[in-house]
This record gives C-alpha cells, structure tokens and sequence, in this order.
C-alpha cells in the first residue's frame, strides 16, 4: 500500500531533502528509520521536492510502500519515528493514498516564505536574514506582480540542473510588511514549480529593487534575458520555508 508521510524539518543540520554520498539528508535519515521500524528491506520514499542544503520545511510530503498497517499501527509508527528522531524532524501524520499517489507530481502548487529581520533578532536569527536596509515595500509588491507575466524564470534558476525547461505558473507573490516595527518582513510565493534556488534569487533580485538600485523595470528586464549572471545574489538558505504543498483531495484514501 500507498503512504504519504506529512513531516517537518529544521534544514539547518541536513544537506537538503536529497539522498547525498558523503553528507547526510532529511530522505536518508527517514528511510533508515521506516527500515528499522517496518523491518521489510530498505525503503525508497519520494519527496514532493528538492529543498537545498539549509532549506527548512514547515510542511513536506513523501511517499513510500509499505504492506498494509491499521490505524493503531499507524499511529504507533508515528509515535515510534518521533522518538527516533531528534527535534531537527517531526512527524505530523501519515496518510493512506491511492496506489498511483505521487508525493512530487501530484501537488498542484507548493507555497515558499522567506523571512528578512531588518533588526537585530537575538531569537529568530536562525530563521531569518539579517539586512539592516531602508526598504521600498511598495516597489518590491510591484515587482512581484510582474512575475505573474511571464513563465520562463531561468534568470533566477541554478545552472546546469537537469530539467526539461525553466518555465513555472506563479500564482502568487507578495512582500508582507505588517511585522516592519518589529523588524520582520516576509515574503510569501505560491506556483505550480519551483527552479533550483528560485525563491532566494528571486528574493535576492527584489532586495536590489527595494533599496533602488534598480528599478521594476530593470526587474523585468532580468526575466526577458533570461541569464542567471544578471539577477542578485541568492540569500541565505536559513530564511527559507516550504509552508505549504496543496494536492488533489481525491488521492487520499478514508
């Protein structure tokens, strides 16, 4: 049978969601411990993506087979998998799916938020960016409606991954900030798929607009050349949350 695991995660002790040869990964640490606890061979989950080395998860998803469990083995799997874990991963559930269930091509969108501390932050520095600039919102909110006119955004796309094309459907996107007085500003994005490293060079791009130096149609002009070289900096892994994977509800089995 078909199982989705809902997890979150601190990425800061992890290289990334994915399985790496020298240094350890959310996906590897999971499938050592459904291995020890189901005791059924070694287990291959899928994740609903590839978060970077850094990148923390406030609601992730991955599938993998296993025989059939009832409800009470279910929730003593849970149970037992939390107790493995240290506080770096937590279990919120696990859900029985159909048999095609797919944790990465079944989500119809995926929503990131990236926050930035303009202030000294003694307890939240190890979720967010440090950038003590006077910030233009209001020009950053108008950059961000831009990015729903276009769909290619290999400006602000790793090099050299291996995918079929850089283009993405964003949905949503909006620099939130109602926190500015006590020093938070967040920015939320919302689309059908995400490049590697998108959402921080997106964000890396927008900061250059909201200190003006450069304008929203320099912004614009960075999408149409389509040429990673032009847009900002990527900021820090740290900041960065996968908040929330939406799928079909008819995937999920009672």
């Amino acid at each position: 049978m078909r199982y989705f695991l809902h997890l979150s995660y601190n990425g800061s002790l992890f290289y990334g969601w994915q399985k790496q040869i020298d240094d350890i990964s959310v996906q590897q640490t999971i499938e050592k411990a459904l291995f020890y606890f189901l005791k059924e061979g070694e287990k291959d989950i899928v994740g609903c993506g590839r978060t970077d080395s850094g990148v923390n998860a406030l609601n992730y998803y991955a599938h993998f087979d296993a025989r059939e469990l009832s409800n009470e083995e279910i929730e003593h799997l849970i149970f037992r998998l939390n107790n493995y874990f240290n506080y770096s991963i937590n279990i919120i559930n696990i859900y029985r799916m159909q048999p095609s269930s797919h944790a990465r091509f079944d989500a119809i969108s995926r929503t990131y938020k990236y926050f930035i501390s303009t202030k000294k932050q003694p307890f939240f520095n190890e979720f967010s960016y440090y950038f003590p600039h006077t910030l233009n919102i209001e020009n950053m909110n108008l950059a961000c409606e831009k990015l729903f006119q276009y769909s290619d955004f290999t400006s602000f796309s790793k090099l050299h991954t291996q995918v079929n094309n850089n283009n993405c459907n964003v949905m949503y996107a909006h620099w939130d900030a109602s926190k500015e007085d006590n020093g938070i500003i967040v920015f939320t994005i919302k689309a059908n798929r995400f490049l590697r490293n998108m959402v921080r060079a997106i964000v890396g791009t927008m900061l250059l607009v909201g200190q003006e130096k450069i304008s929203v149609e320099d912004f614009c002009r960075i999408i149409e050349k389509k040429d990673r070289q032009l847009s900002g900096t990527s900021v820090m892994a740290k900041a960065l949350f996968l908040y929330d994977i939406e799928y079909p509800k008819n995937i999920f089995l009672p």
